[in-house]
């Protein structure tokens, strides 16, 4: 059955679309009768009858019974089968991976947070990402054969629509979705993992019905994505959101791109572990204090962000200091798009009203009151699993409405 709509997908013929359009549109509205559901994508009531009921009879949709109704005869309720398909998502994070399966209505049925793997831009990393997923995989065997998908997220320059990374994994002229679809045995998308947290946020999280939105991601990088009229926009090569890459201090720090100054070295979560590092070995008092001059195991984005809610006086300084220049460059953001609704996501976001607060200071501060006014600025509700969630509705998307 899987089989048969994977190869439908991509046939471009009329009835495949049809069929396309009516699970789009059950994906966003959960379920719908059949009058409801030809009125609103413009189809006659006999033609979406035909394509529901063959929908139903492949198991991709089912009878959810009969619409509560005060008068006349009370219609049917169509909705998607939860158990007929599923995705895989996997978030790519500096030190772990995140791994989750969702079904065809969008609930998680399985999530593994920190899945210990630490990545690095080798052969050697691809093989261990593609086992990783594949014993994700395996561990479902009962669902396998139903996997539509697994969409991988990769922070920096990705284009989802060909498959390519220029980040990571840019070892062949193949895209790197086609080979981790050979690898994995499951065709497979990717994209920036800006993107698919703001998408899970869109779908699943922060937003509730805002259709302009910016989305900021303050983990170990910085990044944004931009929602635009409720679509996601990713630019002419798929490169767009990289805010962290102004070029806005007078500063000698190298950025993860080559280049000095841009505004990634000092609002991040590189940067607020280089500074606290620096300030400590310079005298200052943190509850980190042994573990960075003793230098014996790595110090973590996560054991900083957990130390800074512990209220450390020193991380907490260095939160809000980091919120408050994020909040000044942020308002540029809101004074050119003016949107209904700002979320901030990432590891950092998890110091909640310590960045927070900051951040709505130093936009209140440098953005044109008019614009900003009806901006809501709110933190990702999503949290840590927005990443995990936006890959798998990102893939499942892609499938049925790209």
């Amino acid at each position: 059955m899987v089989q048969r709509l994977i190869e439908g997908l991509g046939s471009g013929t009329k009835n495949m679309l049809t069929q396309k359009r009516i699970i789009t549109y059950l994906m966003h509205n959960h379920s719908s009768t059949i009058p409801d559901l030809a009125k609103d994508i413009d189809l006659s009531i006999p033609t979406v009858t035909k394509f529901i009921m063959e929908l139903v009879e492949e198991g991709y949709i089912m009878n959810y019974g009969k619409q509560e109704t005060s008068e006349g005869r009370p219609p049917n309720l169509y909705g998607l089968n939860p158990d007929s398909a599923y995705m895989v998502g996997v978030d790519i994070k500096a030190s772990c991976l995140n791994i989750g399966l969702m079904n065809f209505t969008g609930d998680m049925v399985d999530v593994q947070m920190g899945v210990e793997c630490r990545l690095y831009n080798t052969l050697e990393s691809l093989e261990e990402l593609t086992l990783h997923i594949r014993n994700f995989i395996d561990k479902h065997e009962t669902v396998k054969e139903r996997i539509l998908q697994v969409g991988v997220n990769i922070s920096g320059r990705v284009n989802p629509e060909e498959g390519y990374s220029f980040s990571m994994f840019n070892f062949e002229e193949r895209p790197l979705a086609e080979i981790l679809g050979e690898k994995i045995g499951i065709p497979v998308s990717i994209d920036n993992d800006t993107r698919a947290m703001a998408y899970g946020e869109l779908l699943k999280g922060a937003v509730k019905g805002e259709k302009d939105i910016v989305f900021i991601n303050i983990s170990w990088g910085l990044g944004s994505a931009f929602i635009i009229d409720g679509k996601i926009y990713t630019g002419r090569s798929g490169f767009s959101g990289e805010f962290g890459h102004f070029s806005v201090f007078d500063n000698e720090i190298i950025c993860r791109c080559g280049k000095k100054g841009c505004l990634e070295t000092e609002v991040s979560g590189s940067a607020l572990h280089r500074i606290l590092c620096e300030k400590v070995k310079s005298g200052q008092s943190s509850i980190l204090s042994k573990r960075i001059l003793t230098g014996e195991t790595s110090l973590t984005l996560e054991e900083i962000v957990d130390a800074t809610n512990k209220e450390d006086i020193l991380c907490i300084e260095l939160v809000e200091e980091i919120g408050r220049k994020l909040g000044r460059y942020l308002a540029g953001l809101i004074n050119l798009f003016n949107p209904e609704l700002v979320v901030i996501g990432g590891t950092l976001a998890l110091t909640e009203d310590y960045i927070l607060q900051p951040i709505k200071t130093a936009i209140r501060k440098y953005s044109l009151n008019l614009v900003s006014k009806d901006s809501a600025v709110v933190l990702s509700k999503l949290q840590a699993k927005a990443g995990v969630v936006g890959a798998c509705l990102l893939s499942r998307s892609k499938l049925f409405e790209w």
